[in-house]
């Protein structure tokens, strides 16, 4: 009887230690428990699945979050995401997903590995991912030098024109 309990025991021990690890290990499932965590704005479960730097974002998130209108959140919660792939280079690894919130446009998610763990790192960079915050000196701020060439010799041979 000790026999059968104690080969049970180990059965149920074991299963249990690959179970456990499984997720830890797989990049692929920390990132779709991460994604899924995201869009249901569960912040809280999201940091178990990044670095310490992603749990300031997530705060971050969180405290904008509350600002949102209820419809944007029941809206997030319908969003679906799908991994794609997954290329891990050492310690790195970069997942590829899509959402339906953006049909077609292939998205992608950094992890680390750290203590054997994979773990999501998202950092201020991943963040401004459209904010374009050097556009404004693209798009009207100080020309180029060749673009200001023209008009400043223009301007400089109608001044020294006699009139």
């Amino acid at each position: 009887m000790k026999k059968v309990l104690g080969s049970i025991f180990m059965v149920v021990a074991i299963a249990m230690t690959i179970a456990s690890c499984g997720n830890k290990s797989d990049p692929k499932k920390v990132a779709a428990s991460y994604l899924n965590a995201l869009k249901k704005m569960d912040y809280e479960t999201a940091k178990k699945f990044g670095t310490p730097e992603t749990g300031k974002m997530l705060d971050m998130m969180s405290s904008f979050s509350g600002m949102m209108p209820d419809s944007i959140k029941d809206k997030a919660k319908d969003v679906k995401v799908e991994i794609k792939g997954a290329k891990e280079q050492g310690d790195k690894c970069v997942v590829s997903f899509t959402s339906s919130e953006k049909p077609g446009a292939e998205e992608s998610l950094n992890l680390v590995k750290k203590d054997g763990k994979w773990l999501v790192n998202m950092t201020k960079d991943d963040m401004g991912g459209g904010m374009g915050e050097s556009a404004p000196a693209e798009e009207g701020g100080t020309p180029a030098p060749d673009e200001a060439s023209p008009a400043t010799e223009n301007d400089s041979t109608k001044a020294a024109e006699p009139k």
